[in-house]
């Protein structure tokens, strides 16, 4: 069995290094685990329940809830802005959130990893990931954390794919995951 991991990225940047841990996070899976990038979290309109009905939910995200009903579990990268969490992570979580209840997050093994430059590596933003995640119906896994900090110098030469600590987390993280998909 391949348990099937999808990984929503934070930042929308193309040199993000967030995005950067998540295609690590695709070439250092564990046996047995697939990763895949979700691309297309630019392209969600802002969250209103005017428009999340059955006649009018924006295909974007009709997309976004299939492919996350279609994972295992889910691994969030979590960059940090101004202490807090990325408004694009928050608003794919809003929409995976719905209908209440039952939305594609309901009872999903979820983990939430992420890099900053700060010298804490975004804790605060990747808790406030962790708790609306939760609070979205996600199976959030507390004990299955990754925070690095000073992103700016320490993948300044090397992409996260290179950095032992970095893989050695991230599988350990991919472990966990892979352990709660499983026992579901």
């Amino acid at each position: 069995m391949t348990v099937r991991v999808l990984t929503l990225v934070g930042s929308l940047r193309a040199g993000s290094h967030n995005r950067q841990l998540a295609e690590a996070a695709v070439e250092h899976a564990p046996d047995g685990v697939h990763v895949e990038i979700y691309d297309d979290l630019a392209d969600l309109p802002f969250y209103n329940e005017d428009i999340d009905t059955t006649d009018t939910v924006p295909s974007a995200a009709t997309h976004l809830r299939e492919a996350v009903t279609a994972a295992d579990a889910v691994l969030l990268c979590s960059p940090e802005y101004n202490g807090t969490i990325p408004a694009v992570l928050k608003n794919a979580i809003d929409w995976l959130s719905r209908p209440f209840g039952t939305g594609a997050l309901q009872n999903k093994p979820t983990a939430v990893v992420g890099t900053a430059f700060g010298q804490y590596g975004g804790v605060w933003a990747q808790d406030e990931a962790r708790k609306a995640a939760g609070i979205a119906g996600a199976k959030v896994l507390d004990s299955a954390t990754l925070s690095i900090p000073g992103s700016g110098t320490r993948f300044a030469e090397t992409h996260p794919r290179n950095d032992t600590e970095v893989i050695e987390g991230l599988r350990k993280v991919l472990d966990e995951l892979t352990a709660h998909a499983t026992a579901v």
